[in-house]
């Protein structure tokens, strides 16, 4: 894969109404932190329930959640959760290993003191919500944390990218993952920061790199499904 084949979507819907959605909001909240399983059935009329709003808000969410390839919607079959194939999960960690070392290089150039203290504050974040065993607030924080990093290397067509890569992994991640160790390893975080902070470029790149090669490596393409269950307790929990 190269830089030639990552193109903008054509009619993306804009990030911040998306995010005024709230079944956008929720449904993808919900899959960063893997209360949401791959397969998982989202009935509008149970949406329209749970979140209190109309069937027009609840079909708006829906379409930008599937333009975002977290939900695939088909017609007379409703929408599901997308499941992403082995294919898919490899081209998604191609191009995260495409672009992230190449954000990680910027902003080590570019990172402000306020922007180190940011992340040390999210790392900390993160650190304690493994600690409480929250481990999906965790993961959600560890994707949040290479959003992070896109944003403060100032390039933003791949900060939009990297936001969208890192949202289908968290599908990939519940389907594929097949270590018992900790998903996004804080300690390559932590060396993140420190080689940020110290603007050294060629070492955040390198330690970018080698961190989503791990995970990637970690992932066992073997077949697995989701159950039908609450999608209230999903979303709301």
């Amino acid at each position: 894969m190269d830089m030639d084949d990552l193109r903008v979507h054509d009619a993306a819907p804009d990030r911040a109404e998306t995010t005024q959605n709230p079944v956008f909001e929720g449904v993808e909240r919900a899959i960063h932190e893997q209360r949401l399983p791959p397969g998982t059935r989202l009935a509008e009329a149970e949406l329209t329930e749970i979140y209190g709003v109309s069937r027009t808000i609840v079909r708006a969410g829906l379409q930008a959640l599937s333009h975002a390839h977290l939900v695939t919607i088909r017609p007379n079959r409703g929408a599901r959760v997308a499941q992403p194939t082995p294919e898919d999960a490899r081209e998604v960690f191609e191009a995260r290993e495409l672009i992230e070392p190449r954000t990680a290089y910027e902003a080590a150039r570019k990172a402000t003191v306020a922007d180190i203290a940011h992340l040390r504050r999210h790392s900390a974040e993160e650190q304690e919500a493994l600690a409480a065993r929250q481990h999906g607030r965790a993961l959600r924080l560890g994707g949040a944390f290479h959003v992070e990093i896109a944003r403060i290397s100032g390039q933003r067509t791949l900060e939009g990218f990297v936001e969208e890569l890192v949202a289908r992994s968290a599908l990939i991640i519940s389907l594929y993952w097949a270590r018992e160790r900790v998903r996004c390893d804080t300690q390559c975080h932590s060396r993140l920061i420190d080689a940020i902070s110290r603007h050294d470029a060629d070492e955040a790149e390198s330690l970018m790199r080698s961190h989503l090669l791990d995970i990637h490596s970690a992932l066992d393409f073997g077949d697995d499904s989701a159950d039908d269950t609450d999608l209230r307790g999903m979303l709301l929990g």
